[in-house]
This record gives C-alpha cells, sequence and structure tokens, in this order.
C-alpha cells in the first residue's frame, strides 16, 4: 500500500474545495473566534517536543531557501551567518555519521537571454567586488543596473542572497531582487531556475495559478540576478513566530486549494517541483491580528489573508529532462524516492499531504534524518511497505525476508512507537478533511492513494478501476 496519491487527483481536489466558499474574498478574513471548534486539540503528548524546539531538517541539497524568500516582512532578529535555511534542532540525539547524499547531477537547457538584460560580465567595473564565498558586495542604496535601488536584505541561503529593492522602472514599485553567487555551479543552477519561471510566464501570463511572478533576470558581472515580486514571510515563518500554533482547518483548506491549483498547473506543463514544503509556500501578506490566550497565558496570532504562492523552482524538472535519483528535502520525500525506485510527479503529492499535515497539526509527521527510520515512520503511519516495492528496490539492505528490517524495541523504535500513530487513528477529523477534498467515494479515493505501482496508477486513469476493486 504505497502512500503515493497520482498528480490527477489534484483536479477532483480542486472541484471539491472550489465548491466551498473559501475562494470568496469575504472568506479571506478569519477571526480567532472561529478556528476553535475545528480544530484538533494542539496540546498532543507526541508532537510537544517539536513546538517547544526549533527543530531541524536536513537539506540533502546543494543549494537553499532563505527564511524570508521575496519577504516583505524579513525579521531583524534573523541570523545570516548560517547561509542555509532554518533549521529545526531536533527533539532527539543520536550518535553515528550521516550518509552524504549523490550530489545532484547537472542538466542542460537553452538559455537564450535578451540583449537589454544583460551585462558585460567579462570587464568588472572597479566598484563592483565580491567577499570570500562570491556574494556581491552591497549595500542599502546602492543601485544596480540604473534600475534596482537596494532598501534592505530579506534573507539569504548557500546560493546567494535575496534582497528587498525599489523597481525604479515600475513606477518606485518594491520587489525581491535575488543575487547568485559569483561561483558557476550556483549561476548554471540560476538559469536552469530562469529556464522554468520563463515558461510559467509564458504559459500563464496573468499569474492567475500562484507561481511566484518573474518580472526580469540579468547578469550583473558574474552574479545572475532575478527580480521577483515581493511576498511576506513563508507558511512555515508564520507558523514558527506564532509557537507552532496549527492553522484553522478553514485556513489550512484554502491554502490547500491554492497549492493543488499551482501543483496542476506545473504538471499540465510537465514540471515536477520536487522541492514543496512550507518554507516555499509563501503568504502574499502575512498580516495578522493578535488574541490573547488567557490558559496558555500567551499572544496567539491569525493571519488575515491566506492567499498564497508557490516559490522556489531552483530544482523544478521537465519531464524529458534527466531525474536526479534524490530529490525533496527529507521530511517531504516520497517513499519511491528514498527507495530509488523512479520518480515523477506524484513525489509532489506525497509532498503536498506532508505539508497539510503540519499546517494542521503544527509539527512536521516525519521528524526524522535516517533513511530506515523514514520508512519505519511511514510503516507506522500508513501501513506495511508494499511486498513490489520491496521487490523492486535495490536498497535491500533496508529490507530482511520481505519486510523492513527494524527493531521496535530499540531506543530508534521506541521513538517511532511513541511520536508517530496511525494517521487514520489518531486524526480522524483531519483523515476526514483529506476525504472531502474529493468527490469520489472513500473507498476509492484509499484505493489511488495506496496503489503501489505505477501501472495500476496507469490503469486506474485509463478506466480499470472496477477491475482493481
Amino acid at each position: 500500500r504505497n502512500v503515493v496519491l497520482h498528480c490527477s487527483n489534484i483536479s477532483n481536489i480542486l472541484c471539491l474545495l472550489g465548491s466551498h466558499s473559501v475562494l470568496n474574498d469575504t472568506h479571506l478574513l478569519f477571526s480567532y473566534d472561529n478556528r476553535s471548534s475545528d480544530r484538533r486539540p494542539y496540546d498532543r503528548h507526541y508532537g510537544e517536543s517539536y513546538r517547544r524546539l526549533d527543530y531541524s531538517r536536513d537539506r540533502d541539497r546543494e543549494h537553499g531557501t532563505p527564511r524570508n524568500y521575496y519577504s516583505r516582512d524579513a525579521s531583524p532578529s534573523y541570523d545570516y551567518r548560517g547561509g542555509h535555511d532554518r533549521e529545526r534542532e531536533d527533539s532527539y540525539r543520536r550518535k553515528g555519521s550521516r550518509r552524504k547524499h549523490k550530489r545532484r547531477r547537472r542538466r542542460t537547457r537553452s538559455y537564450s537571454p535578451s540583449s537589454s538584460q544583460r551585462s558585460d560580465s567579462g570587464t568588472r567595473a572597479l566598484c563592483v567586488r565580491d567577499d570570500e564565498e562570491g556574494h556581491l558586495i552591497c549595500r542599502s542604496g546602492d543601485v544596480l543596473q540604473e534600475r534596482y535601488e537596494i532598501v534592505s536584505t530579506l534573507g539569504e541561503g548557500t546560493f546567494g542572497r535575496v534582497m528587498q529593492c525599489i523597481d525604479h522602472r515600475r513606477g518606485g514599485a518594491h520587489i525581491a531582487l535575488k543575487i547568485i553567487k559569483n561561483v558557476e555551479k550556483y549561476k548554471e543552477a540560476a538559469r536552469l531556475e530562469i529556464n522554468v519561471l520563463e515558461r510559467i510566464n509564458e504559459k500563464d501570463p496573468e499569474n492567475k495559478n500562484l507561481c511566484v511572478q518573474m518580472f526580469d533576470w540579468f547578469d550583473y558581472h558574474g552574479h545572475m540576478c532575478i527580480s521577483f515580486e515581493l511576498l511576506a514571510l513563508s507558511t512555515f515563518d508564520f507558523l514558527k513566530e506564532n509557537n507552532y500554533l496549527p492553522y484553522s482547518i478553514s485556513q489550512v483548506r484554502h491554502m490547500a486549494y491554492q497549492i493543488c491549483l499551482a501543483v496542476k498547473f506545473l504538471h499540465e506543463n510537465k514540471l515536477t517541483h520536487t522541492d514543496l514544503k512550507p518554507e516555499n509556500i509563501l503568504f502574499v501578506n502575512s498580516d495578522f491580528t493578535i488574541t490573547y490566550n488567557v490558559e496558555k497565558k500567551r499572544d496567539e496570532r491569525t493571519v488575515k489573508n491566506t492567499a498564497v504562492r508557490v516559490v522556489d523552482f531552483g530544482s523544478a524538472t521537465f519531464d524529458h529532462e534527466h531525474h536526479s535519483t534524490i530529490v525533496s528535502t527529507r521530511h517531504y520525500r516520497a517513499p519511491e524516492v528514498i527507495l530509488e525506485l523512479g520518480w515523477s510527479q506524484p513525489c509532489d503529492v506525497w509532498s503536498i499531504g506532508c505539508i497539510l499535515f503540519e499546517y494542521y497539526l503544527g509539527f512536521t509527521l516525519f521528524q526524522t534524518h535516517d533513511n530506515r527510520e523514514h520508512l519505519a515512520m511511514m510503516e507506522r503511519i500508513s501501513g506495511p511497505v508494499p511486498s513490489r516495492m520491496i521487490r523492486k528496490t535495490r536498497k535491500q539492505k533496508y529490507f530482511y525476508r520481505g519486510r523492513l528490517d527494524w527493531d521496535e524495541n530499540s531506543s530508534a523504535g521506541r521513538y517511532v512507537r511513541e511520536n508517530c500513530k496511525p494517521l487514520r487513528v489518531s486524526n480522524r477529523q483531519f483523515w476526514d478533511f483529506i476525504f472531502k477534498f474529493s468527490d469520489i467515494s472513500s473507498s476509492q479515493l484509499w484505493l489511488m492513494i495506496f496503489l503501489d505501482s505505477h501501472k495500476q496508477r496507469k490503469m486506474y486513469l485509463m478506466g480499470g478501476k472496477k477491475a482493481l476493486t
């Protein structure tokens, strides 16, 4: 029963979510009072440790997303020293070394910048300097391309920095400018992202499908620069700054609709995002109201408008391109990726499921950094790994006699047993919410979720669901 929901199900999800009134402008504002009746209790035994600590995730990739990617709400307390995404401290500590994943193979694409968008990177002006790591040295008030006036730093990643700028050719509008390090591998990754963003702009010029909009790009003395619409906090950052208080069911429903709409658009255009996660879902406006919780003796925030955009297409892959063995940030990685069975667009849908769980309960569904433990968590939550997948995978080291090689009596086994509960049993309301996404019966949805091979999924799409049932 492989927990892989085929991307075609997004159409069913959108149909039902669209039938709700969540898209009506009057429903974009949520008061705190109407949240309590439709949200599960926040204080759960096995989730509390995640909310107390700023827990970490491993990236398993070369480049990352800064904490306030394209954000207008940059926090002055943000620590720029690390050069990575925000990290959550583990609620558990283990001995042992981490395995380094294979570096993502470089892909090539056609790349045709217009002459008006380029500057001569071969001749560097005397005033243009880089630091030791390859970042462009710039400060507030500097102007790039006689157009972009730097206001402040929004965030920093291994790829470079994102700056808030005034675009003097757009009537003084504030935009986000992503400035890539003057390092060839990051410049090549930026070219790939530009190629994807240009395709998105071509297919969706009016930005109706909720993917972040690229305004312009140029080469500034060896630094690839991309300008975007200025967005607000990521859905993760808002969750974190709100003490991991979950979003209400109505807010989750609206965000789910938008994410599915964006991902459906990508899949229809033969693209897989491959790195969907709460950090890459940004609010258009993260203004909020504050309510004081007397029982917990703390202020609690409620975002006013749940309109979101999907960002970070640096790892997006076209169907015809080389598919790297490992994709996705660990906690949102599909089982077929872990088992190296090959992946396609359904891996995005798995990530969406993990994201919605995190929105709804306030903590990560799969809080781990180890493949074997990750598989054990999946089994604990969703049932045994399908025998078909076990037979096909090259990762036989994780299995013994057709079953996951896992000691439930070990310290790791106890951790999984205590912190992971069967989804259908422990989270009935969330499970019902998932079913309400679709206009098909629960049994048919269950069937599609747990089809354990691409052939079976294809048969279902071709009308073979009766035979499969």
